[in-house]
């Protein structure tokens, strides 16, 4: 924790759970991916934390946006970004909301099929757009990630040839490629399969007259949680190393798409203890440790508890036991740690706070807004 987030909480007379995102953490993992990967622009995942404030700074450095609706292009340019510096990221968009990107001036979109390449074309041609550009997003399998994506973006490799062939034929520009490794992704050399992928559809291509200019390298980028992870240049030398090996002399333009990453470890969530009980008078039963947050508020990624966040107390001089960790809603669903207990102290009481690290990515944008009548998670950007 930062000693300015300590001095907010310390003067929060507030109810309820809090996040608090610390800016001068963004800035400075802002400059680490910068000079990691000095020849790759910097794609900011809005969905990771779209607070202005964070937008704002990030846009004031140069970053630029990947944005998976119309809302977050609104958030990103209201932020000072120009449209050259946005990409509709989702390969996933309802046809109108291309035109409405369109007519805001982005004309960088992802595609992983050839219905989305024409629903481009076809917005391209109404709104009469030039310079459209189109990259294919190709299936990869995640291997080393906490939490690994499913196989709902992307296409095979081989696929993803056609794909950009077909957007070529359609007055498009066939851009480039992009894949993302899983987030949380704890393997330096991750990137390697994916790229050599992506060289050999840049060949294919280019054997049928096609030039490739790109590859988005995505996210995955990690954050600290209970577990140490490599350094950001760890990763940005793994990288070009294996973007060398694919791709030799002609190393195309690369840009990556950090959002957990880039807040993840800016922000903390200060929450309550609103009970502690047992299921049964047996000796050794398992406590429950009930919170006024859970999977519902903001604290969705303790699904199948694949991110298991540091937990603080100011008791943690005292003795610990592994207890059941679970949130307020009416909802079975709503506990976060009971396949492996989470060590808490003993003498945690109704009323105690609580600090939860590494939350500044994915929580605002996951809490629900109104499920039981719990309001959403408040955020502070100082």
């Amino acid at each position: 924790m930062t000693e300015r987030i300590r001095e907010f909480l310390r003067h929060r007379r507030e109810d309820g759970p809090c996040l608090v995102v610390d800016l001068d953490v963004v800035r400075d993992n802002y400059a680490k991916f910068a000079r990691a990967l000095p020849d790759t622009r910097v794609f900011y995942a809005v969905k990771a934390n779209p607070a202005p404030e964070l937008l704002a700074m990030l846009a004031q450095l140069g970053s630029c946006f990947d944005t998976a609706s119309v809302v977050e292009i609104e958030l990103a340019l209201a932020a000072g970004a120009t449209p050259d510096r946005i990409s509709f990221g989702n390969t996933i968009k309802k046809e109108r909301d291309i035109v409405r990107a369109l007519e805001y001036g982005v004309r960088l979109f992802a595609v992983d099929c050839e219905a989305e390449v024409d629903k481009i074309a076809r917005a391209t041609a109404l709104v009469g757009a030039e310079g459209v550009k189109v990259f294919c997003r190709i299936l990869c399998d995640g291997a080393g990630a906490e939490w690994p994506l499913s196989r709902k973006f992307g296409c095979e490799p081989e696929m993803a040839v056609e794909v950009l062939e077909h957007a070529h034929r359609a007055g498009l520009e066939a851009y480039g490629v992009s894949f993302h490794v899983g987030s949380q992704q704890g393997n330096v050399g991750a990137w390697d399969q994916a790229l050599a992928s992506s060289s050999a559809i840049f060949q294919t291509l280019a054997e049928r007259g096609i030039v490739l200019s790109m590859v988005n390298l995505g996210g995955g980028f990690p954050t600290r949680y209970l577990k140490d992870i490599p350094a950001v240049e760890a990763y940005g030398q793994s990288i070009f190393e294996a973007l060398s090996r694919h791709f030799g002399n002609r190393i195309p333009e690369t840009i990556i798409e950090p959002g957990r990453g880039m807040v993840g470890n800016a922000g903390m969530i200060e929450a309550e203890v609103v009970l502690v009980s047992k299921k049964s008078r047996a000796e050794g039963e398992t406590r429950w440790v009930y919170l006024d947050i859970g999977k519902f508020g903001g604290l969705a990624e303790t699904m199948d508890e694949s991110i298991r966040y540091a937990i603080r107390t100011d008791r943690d001089g005292d003795e610990m036991e592994p207890c059941v960790l679970a949130g307020p809603t009416c909802d079975s669903a709503d506990v976060l740690y009971e396949k492996t207990p989470y060590p808490l102290p003993v003498s945690l009481a109704i009323g105690d706070k609580v600090l939860i690290e590494g939350t500044g990515a994915y929580t605002t944008t996951y809490a629900a807004v109104a499920f039981n009548g719990f309001p959403p998670l408040k955020s502070y950007v100082i």
